[in-house]
């Protein structure tokens, strides 16, 4: 009994919390739908729930919105690889090395402010109109959260340890490997995860670049042809792709740093 009334306690925990969980996009979405019955909102400019979720089923069982979007999470995903790969690597160096952070610090303050779209004109000059420019503007986007956060976490690693790797005469390689990442990985992933919604962000920007396909054209392509359901659709795909990609990067790190105690 006792064991069956704590299953019931943690099932109704678990509904509870789902429900609380939909229970403001739900709201949002009836309120909505009844200005649009009510004649409040124009269909042109705001269209319904309804209607966006019949383009919706209309663009996955023509397959449109499969492919446009595969094709732009490859491409977010080739960028978002080639920025975390860089800015590990990068970060660490400079995190590691007082002269490099030196050198390196008024290029970084600089270059960083610069928004993606701006890098548009000279990325065509670079590398032409191709899938290059595309990923190269996704991993300018994606570069300096990951960077950043990388450089911050390595500096923020507790001194004692740094002096008791120093007492035990700790290798360089054993010390980073051992200390140094592990101490950082929390700064590390929350760059990560800025890192991919930066570049979810910036693959609209990216696929201006006359591009024929992709999530982004597809929102350019319905908003000349005033298709503002076809609009809401790309954009729900965009935010819903990148939450699912949030969640598998959060997983991640509640394996990697479960130690960490976190406020709730």
């Amino acid at each position: 009994m006792v064991a069956f009334k704590k299953f019931d306690g943690q099932l109704f925990k678990r509904i509870f919390s789902a429900t609380l969980y939909v229970f403001l996009p739900i709201v949002i979405i009836a309120i909505w739908q009844a200005c649009f019955e009510f004649g409040v909102l124009h269909a042109l400019l705001l269209p319904p729930p309804s209607k966006i979720a019949d383009t919706f089923i209309a663009l996955l069982a023509s397959g449109d919105l499969p492919r446009h979007l595969g094709i732009s999470l490859l491409r977010v995903l080739e960028g978002f690889m080639l920025a975390a790969s860089a800015g590990l690597l990068l970060g660490v160096a400079i995190g590691l090395s007082r002269a490099l952070d030196h050198a390196t610090d008024l290029i970084i303050q600089l270059i960083k402010p610069i928004p993606p779209i701006a890098w548009i004109p000279l990325t065509i000059l670079w590398f032409g109109i191709g899938e290059e420019s595309k990923v190269f503007i996704i991993f300018l986007g994606a570069f300096f959260p990951v960077l950043i956060n990388t450089i911050d976490g390595i500096r923020q690693t507790d001194h004692r340890y740094v002096e008791l790797a120093r007492v035990l005469e700790t290798t360089r390689l054993r010390f980073i490997a051992r200390i140094v990442l592990p101490g950082a990985l929390p700064s590390i992933m929350t760059g990560l995860r800025v890192g991919m919604m930066v570049a979810w962000m910036c693959v609209v920007a990216a696929e201006l670049i006359a591009a024929s396909s992709g999530i982004g054209f597809l929102i350019m392509d319905a908003r000349q042809m005033m298709q503002t359901d076809q609009v809401f659709v790309g954009m729900i795909a965009i935010g819903a792709t990148g939450k699912l990609l949030d969640v598998i990067l959060r997983k991640i790190e509640r394996r990697l740093i479960g130690w960490k105690a976190v406020f709730r």
